[in-house]
């Protein structure tokens, strides 16, 4: 199933990196980046799928089903700096290649 993949793809993002919903579909071949964020909203292995770590391709948070405060929290605790609800890509943005 296509969550299926998008959830081992995620478990690929190492702590400290974000990876965008657009890179996990680029990698599956596809351009369903809006399926990519239901399942990441739908993730039942949080944390072990650490969905916290996808974002919006422009930076931006995004959301995240415990809250935008809370994802923002766990990434921070993580390393990453996170301004204006807004990450810089070319600093943490993790690829899939």
């Amino acid at each position: 199933m296509f969550k299926d993949r998008v959830y081992k793809l995620a478990k690929k993002i190492p702590k400290g990196n974000v990876t965008t919903y657009k890179e996990i579909a680029k990698s599956l071949n596809s351009k369903a980046y809006r399926a990519v964020g239901t399942a990441m909203n739908k993730n039942p292995f949080a944390p072990i799928v650490p969905c916290h770590r996808v974002i919006n391709s422009d930076g931006k948070i995004g959301g995240f089903a415990s809250g935008v405060n809370k994802k923002i929290r766990l990434l921070e605790s993580e390393g990453v700096k996170v301004k204006d609800k807004k990450i810089d890509l070319k600093k943490y943005l993790f690829k899939f290649r």
